[in-house]
């Protein structure tokens, strides 16, 4: 005996109502959960600046290139930190750049199928790496390694060279603003690689395809074809790769050297206002003038990897067919 479903019009109407209360419920809270990131954003924001603000009134716009930090007469900038983050991360992209293009350059277009799973997950675990491990492994490896062959061999080499002189003299202790700049390169690595890898699987088969028909070798596509199809999104991993490096505490504050002042070269110690605030706020009493510049310097560092970021995700927008 057959039996056949009768939908009547109250039986639809009933669950339609039910799809939609559900579907109201859905994006409430959706839409709840949105506000609450953006809140608690700005009451970050809000907070930094409120606790800074002393500091900001106390020194004005000077505090930001001020290059003095005197606990002892009060007197307080951020001119060292700021341009110890700066150079520390633009070195670090020089270094970390080339090795991430051909990382996923091989990943893409030279590595046999059954290797480059393998490897691609290589390279991203090392995102996952803690960066205390990084520190870690940059004092007790890094810098014996850079002060016993690295910073000699250079510096002996470019003691007469103008201004490649003054770069690479100084002592060679192993600890300083190249060998952070090396530990954050190799820290930004996964980051680029995997946002290069993933944006160079997007161009067409058919581009590369008719590259390779006309005799083009596997440089000149990726030369001709896929860096030109890929440029915009290749730009936004290298920034998101600098906001990594900006912010970068720990592995910074082991090898950096920590010194309040003006590096004049690569070799010699200096600061970042992430590895400033790490090792001077347990020291910094509730209410004091030192306490309100490190919040001031985190407000720095906050707008500074926030315009980062947001220049990264700009560029990484789907481009428009």
């Amino acid at each position: 005996m057959e039996t056949t479903a009768t939908f009547t019009p109250a039986a639809i109407g009933l669950g339609r109502s039910r799809r939609s209360a559900g579907d109201v419920i859905f994006a409430a809270a959706a839409r709840s959960l949105g506000c609450f990131v953006l809140l608690l954003l700005g009451a970050i924001i809000i907070s930094l600046f409120v606790g800074g603000l002393p500091s900001f009134r106390a020194f004005g716009i000077g505090f930001l290139w001020d290059i003095s930090w005197d606990p002892v007469k009060q007197h307080f900038g951020a001119g060292v930190p700021v341009f110890g983050t700066l150079v520390t991360s633009l070195l670090a992209l020089v270094m970390a750049v080339p090795l991430a293009f051909g990382i996923a350059f091989y990943l893409t277009e030279i590595a046999p199928d059954w290797f480059r799973r393998p490897v691609g997950i290589a390279v991203e675990l090392l995102a996952a790496v803690p960066s205390i491990i990084y520190g870690m492994w940059g004092f007790f490896v890094i810098v014996p390694f850079m002060g016993q062959y690295v910073m000699p061999v250079l510096g002996d080499t470019f003691a007469d060279v103008p201004v490649l002189g003054t770069l690479f003299g100084g002592a060679p202790f192993g600890t300083g603003i190249l060998t952070a700049a090396m530990v954050l390169a190799v820290m930004v690595i996964p980051f680029i690689a995997a946002t290069m890898r993933d944006v160079f699987m997007t161009v067409p088969p058919v581009f590369k395809e008719s590259a390779y028909g006309v005799g083009c070798t596997t440089w000149e596509v990726m030369r001709s074809i896929v860096i030109p199809y890929t440029r915009v999104s290749v730009v936004g991993g290298i920034m998101l790769g600098l906001g990594r490096a900006l912010g970068e505490t720990m592995a910074v504050t082991f090898v950096i050297g920590n010194a309040n002042r003006i590096a004049t070269s690569l070799f010699d110690p200096g600061n970042t206002i992430a590895s400033i605030v790490a090792l001077e706020f347990p020291e910094s009493p509730a209410g004091s003038l030192k306490l309100s510049s490190l919040l001031a310097l985190g407000f720095i560092l906050f707008v500074i990897s926030f315009i980062v970021l947001a220049i990264s995700r700009l560029l990484l927008r789907p481009r428009s067919a």
